[in-house]
């Protein structure tokens, strides 16, 4: 079998070949990708300009706005431009309920406690609500006061200029009543009171992990603890 010359003696050219190679690899590092990442594939060219919403009818719609509600107020006078005067009630659920907000409509109950007729109450700026109920005593009273108070600053003007009927306010009223700009009876959220105490000697040694730890196996074992006591009842009268 022929041999074929090669520089390395005693080799095959193909064996040199690889020989070399493997010496030149060796000597020059190769960085490799690392991981099994995402090719790259960039997509730069999305054309944003296309897809930006603008504002710049808001200085107009501004101006719209303010005209529209000058408007209304020209066209419901004398009466308040916040619209009728609406109940105190707290938001619903857990979340909300230490919040106070206006409600819909003010209840029977709330109307006939003010003195205040069910079907006159829509005539004179008051929203009335036949579906809510009152839950509590304290939202009652207020809303109670809140339509004596309303009451108290109503200026009811004649269906007709100049005839007066049973109802209306004064003519001296009139002369000096405004119409109401902003809201009706603001209703004014409340604070709670904080009480700043010193700490004693007495209120460092009561551990209070241990108490709630107690009090739940209290809890716990409440019934059982009934009936044990009632089983010794028993008992005794034998």
């Amino acid at each position: 079998m022929a041999r074929y010359a090669s520089d390395t003696e005693g080799y095959p050219r193909e064996q040199s070949f690889a020989h070399h190679l493997h010496l030149l690899c060796s000597s020059v590092q190769v960085s490799m990708v690392k991981h099994n990442n995402v090719i790259p594939g960039e997509h730069f060219r999305k054309h944003w300009q296309n897809y930006v919403k603008t504002w710049f009818n808001q200085p107009a719609r501004k101006t719209r706005r303010r005209n529209a509600r000058q408007a209304k107020a020209v066209k419901i006078f004398p009466r308040p431009t916040a619209g009728p005067l609406r109940p105190v009630v707290r938001g619903q659920t857990l979340k909300y309920n230490m919040k106070v907000r206006a409600g819909r409509g003010f209840t029977l109950e709330e109307l006939k406690a003010a003195g205040i007729p069910r079907k006159l109450a829509p005539t004179i700026g008051i929203s009335v609500d036949h579906r809510r109920r009152n839950r509590s005593l304290e939202g009652f009273q207020t809303n109670v006061l809140r339509l004596k108070t309303y009451k108290q600053k109503l200026v009811v003007f004649p269906r007709r200029a100049g005839k007066f009927k049973a109802g209306d306010s004064a003519a001296e009223e009139l002369a000096n009543a405004t119409q109401l700009q902003g809201p009706l009876l603001a209703i004014q959220q409340e604070k709670p009171l904080t009480e700043l105490v010193k700490v004693t000697a007495d209120m460092k040694k009561v551990n209070a992990y241990d108490k709630l730890r107690i009090e739940r196996v209290n809890v716990r074992h409440v019934g059982a603890r009934a009936k044990r006591a009632a089983e010794a009842e028993k008992e005794e009268k034998k």
